[in-house]
């Protein structure tokens, strides 16, 4: 589609401040240095393959912005010096900033060598570019020529307007006759006590969203590789799923964290496309989960929530958040999707991605970072987890979006993994 649809801008609106700041992000690791020229390379076919567009938007009220193709792109990047891995995920974490699907560019890639030996690439976009799974699809696209869907082609800023209030006039008035739905409450910005001074709130004040200057930190990583082999065992022994495994390991981590509530919520992202497609095609839906709950449970509870997706209140449709103002959209929208964690599960990911020209890759991940994102301004979600998995590993992505939370999010994989009979391997 040549137009945004109501998810795309959602993100966009949370790029330029209006809501919690998002970028996805893939992680290559290799034993050997990746050296300029094959970066170049892979920067020629990204910068000319689907990531390369930004967001025009129309004069016409009511008609949705639209995607223009652009090859402007941040020149690839490749550290002067080499990094520890230690601080390998600090590295990564900064390679959200600057980063502008409206004006450009919304994409970024960057490596850097490590003092231990071996090297990281990363690819990392603004969320309304993409979604996980389409990350993946541009960079299998771009390393392995794999053909994607054709763009759907649009219609003119007249003939969408049109066709927007159509739906919108005629989706309302339905929803109306049923009655006058309640305005869901929305969630209260969280604020990270410990984290904060005087000072760095008029710095933080100061700044513009996404600028990239001074910050306090916000947010803390982990990433583990676990055998697939012992995952599905493990998984299959408490008769549940690889994937209801992964949501009862983040669900047990919040808890282990100091989370004092006796449930939890968690948001569970679905792919909804049908076609490979690199854009936001995804819905959200959620599941309650107690202390007691087991991988068979969340099994069972999450098979049921994904016939029922996250919809807009009282039947108005959806795009009524497309032809208000952006303030407007956002009051309506605000922290749509957001439940106490996150638990996206990426999928198996194309083989292509085992190595980066002629360098074996001995880890891949996939992730959101989340950019510009204020102490005093935290949304619900507290812990966020992305599962992967290719060849013979599941590679599990954890962000803690709380500050005063402890101990660390790997002491918490950690943990939690331990607790199951697995054990993982640190990146």
């Amino acid at each position: 589609m040549d137009r945004l649809s109501v998810v795309d801008e959602i993100f966009l609106r949370a790029h330029r401040g209006m809501g919690t700041p998002i970028a996805l992000q893939g992680l290559w690791r290799t034993a050997d240095p990746v050296d300029g020229e094959l970066l170049e390379r892979i920067h020629a076919a990204l910068r000319t393959g689907p990531l390369g567009r930004r967001v025009i938007r129309s004069r016409v009220p009511g008609a949705r912005p639209r995607w223009q193709t652009t090859e402007w792109a941040h020149p690839p990047a490749l550290t002067e010096t080499a990094i520890p891995a230690a601080a390998l995920l600090d590295w990564a974490d900064a390679q959200g900033d600057d980063l502008d699907p409206e004006i450009g560019p919304g994409w970024r890639v960057s490596a850097t060598e490590l003092l231990e030996g071996g090297c990281v690439m990363s690819l990392t976009c603004s969320h309304a570019l993409a979604d996980g799974r389409a990350l993946t699809l541009a960079i299998d696209h771009a390393l392995a020529g794999t053909p994607l869907a054709a763009p759907v082609a649009g219609h003119t800023d007249w003939a969408d307007a049109r066709r927007q209030w159509a739906t919108v006039i005629g989706g309302t008035a339905r929803a109306l006759r049923r009655g006058l739905p309640k305005r869901p409450e929305p969630p209260r910005d969280r604020t990270a006590l410990s984290s904060l001074d005087q000072s760095a709130l008029s710095s933080l004040d100061s700044a513009a969203p996404w600028s990239g200057g001074r910050s306090v930190p916000v947010t803390r990583s982990a990433i583990t590789q676990v055998s697939a082999r012992d995952w599905n065992r493990v998984a299959v022994a408490h008769d549940g799923t690889a994937n209801s495994l992964f949501v009862h390991i983040i669900a047990n981590m919040l808890w282990d964290s100091g989370f004092q509530e006796p449930t939890l919520t968690a948001s569970l992202p679905v792919d909804t496309r049908d076609e490979p497609r690199v854009d936001n095609d995804m819905a959200m839906t959620e599941i309650v989960i107690t202390r007691d709950d087991t991988p068979a449970t969340l099994r069972r509870k999450a098979r049921t929530a994904y016939e029922h997706r996250m919809t807009s209140p009282g039947g108005i449709p959806e795009e009524l958040l497309q032809v208000i103002p952006d303030r407007w959209a956002y009051a309506l929208a605000k922290g749509a999707g957001e439940r106490d964690i996150l638990c996206s599960n990426i999928g198996t990911l194309p083989d292509s991605l085992l190595s980066l020209g002629p360098h074996p890759c001995t880890g891949v991940a996939a992730r959101a970072i989340h950019p510009g994102l204020r102490p005093d301004r935290l949304p619900r979600t507290r812990l966020s987890g992305y599962l992967t998995r290719i060849a013979d590993a599941y590679t599990l992505s954890v962000v803690s979006l709380d500050p005063d939370a402890a101990p660390s999010p790997a002491a918490l994989v950690d943990k939690a993994l331990a607790d199951l009979g697995l054990t993982g391997t640190r990146w």
